[in-house]
């Protein structure tokens, strides 16, 4: 559990306050360490203030508390050694109204004791000093969640992917600066990305975590912080991280993947796997498709054909989670196609990184045929560089002809037609052959009709009283 003393921001550097021109600070003593950091501001006059400090406190005072204006070197020890053993990160020191200067026994003892020693001239005050602590923090935070929301919304987009696992790994190790590895399991590396650091520490820490059934586990070893997330219910799947820094949204970032690879590694089902495996072994021992369908908790179905459009074979978690996208855990890998099988009442949608062909409802006595039209609404699909193709109870004519095939058709038979012809010509097909209806929609006389109609028979070289010719006409206006 995060400590609760720990206040819900990023902390502030210190080089970033000293940094401000408007507040003058200046540090005289203790070390000057880049990545010491700040959580908070707090003014205090007493003598000893160590019960009233959290921890990581600027701790501001005027040296109301000291009555003389050197001080003893040892009271001053004293006083740095409670702030020190209270966590305090830095002291403040405010050389007016009450002193001139800073005294030099604080100045030995922040020394001493490794206590940055800040400086604040008369014209800053103390509350001026917090609220330009708090400032820094508010930017802090809205970086932090800035870079938080950007990081889902990359995962998000890596998991919809062709090959989603290895891209929401891919993403997760640039986030986090670090490496990402997948363990399946049997403990063995699924998946990994970024640069390979401190893996048997981490495989170590991930067993430990499949072991003791935890959710998260973590620990630190050679400069790398190390986390490991399981998966899922119990299916033993593990995220392992390991990055030489830990920011305070990277565990945010890696919840976020685990959870989404939670979703792509997982059992998804729209029946209890109870049932889907009744329904296998009935079918094994001689039951029909028809007497286990209603195990899988519908009637009417439809088949998917799917290829992935970045990769020549599909990848099996992949096709998993395209069925858990689809909404059916009904999923066969093929060497070159998945196929899903899916309840009729959901409608399948486009997949980005895939191409779908989509049968026609079927029961279960029919989906011999359901698959052979979801191959076939496949190949229409990637003849025309669509999405989805659904196949039809009838198909049109359209569906029939690629697509490719049938612009080309129609350019090559309309070539000698200037485009008044082809409009007038489109529009007479439309309005079934009709003088004056059509005169009227082109705004023309019924004359002028007629001659362009006669006009555009001589150059098709077509007689446009036959009704094949009309419907291969038509075909190509719609086209044009």
């Amino acid at each position: 559990m995060p400590d609760p003393a720990v206040p819900p921001t990023p902390p502030v550097p210190l080089a970033a306050l000293l940094a401000r021109e408007d507040l003058g600070l200046r540090q005289i003593a203790g070390p000057s360490d880049p990545s010491a950091a700040i959580h908070w501001a707090h003014a205090s006059e007493m003598a000893d203030p160590y019960p009233y400090l959290l921890g990581g406190e600027l701790l501001l005072t005027a040296g109301v508390h000291i009555p003389e204006a050197t001080g003893s070197g040892t009271s001053f020890d004293d006083y740095v050694s409670r702030i020190v053993a209270a966590g305090g990160a830095a002291l403040g020191f405010g050389v007016a109204p009450v002193h001139d200067t800073v005294p030099p026994a604080l100045v030995a003892a922040c020394d001493a004791q490794g206590l940055p020693l800040i400086e604040v001239p008369p014209e800053t005050t103390f509350s001026g000093v917090a609220r330009a602590v708090w400032q820094l923090m508010a930017q802090a935070r809205h970086a932090e969640l800035r870079r938080v929301t950007e990081a889902q919304q990359s995962l998000a987009a890596a998991a919809s992917r062709s090959d989603p696992v290895p891209s929401v790994l891919r993403q997760l190790a640039r986030r986090v600066g670090g490496w990402a590895v997948l363990y399946g399991p049997e403990g063995a590396e699924v998946a990994a990305a970024g640069r390979r650091q401190g893996d048997e520490e981490l495989a170590r820490l991930c067993r430990l975590v499949t072991e003791r059934s935890s959710t998260t586990a973590t620990d630190s070893t050679a400069g790398l912080h190390l986390a490991a997330y399981a998966l899922g219910a119990g299916h033993g799947f593990v995220l392992g991280v390991a990055a030489p820094h830990r920011d305070p949204g990277d565990h945010t970032i890696a919840s976020v993947a685990a959870v989404l690879l939670s979703l792509l590694t997982g059992e998804h089902q729209s029946g209890s796997g109870a049932a889907r495996s009744s329904a296998l072994v009935r079918l094994l021992l001689g039951a029909s498709a028809g007497d286990v369908t209603p195990l899988l908790g519908g009637e009417r179905w439809v088949v998917v054909h799917a290829r992935p459009d970045a990769v020549a074979a599909p990848d099996p978690v992949a096709a998993s989670a395209l069925g858990a996208a689809l909404g059916s855990p009904l999923v066969d890998v093929g060497r070159e196609v998945v196929r899903v099988l899916v309840p009729a009442d959901r409608e399948p949608a486009p997949q980005p990184g895939w191409t779908l062909g989509v049968s026609a409802a079927a029961g279960s006595e029919e989906w011999t045929v359901a698959d052979a039209q979801a191959g076939r609404a496949l190949a229409r699909a990637r003849a025309t560089r669509a999405g989805l193709v659904r196949y039809g109870a009838r198909p049109a004519l359209a569906d029939l002809v690629p697509e490719a095939d049938a612009d080309a058709h129609a350019r090559a038979l309309l070539a000698p037609l200037a485009p008044a012809l082809t409009e007038t010509l489109r529009t007479w097909l439309s309005l079934h052959g009709s003088w004056d209806r059509t005169a009227v929609a082109l705004d023309v006389h019924r004359n002028t009709v007629r001659q362009r109609i006669a006009k555009s028979a001589a150059l098709l070289e077509l007689d446009l009283d036959d009704p094949d010719v009309r419907m291969e006409l038509w075909f190509a206006l719609r086209r044009a």
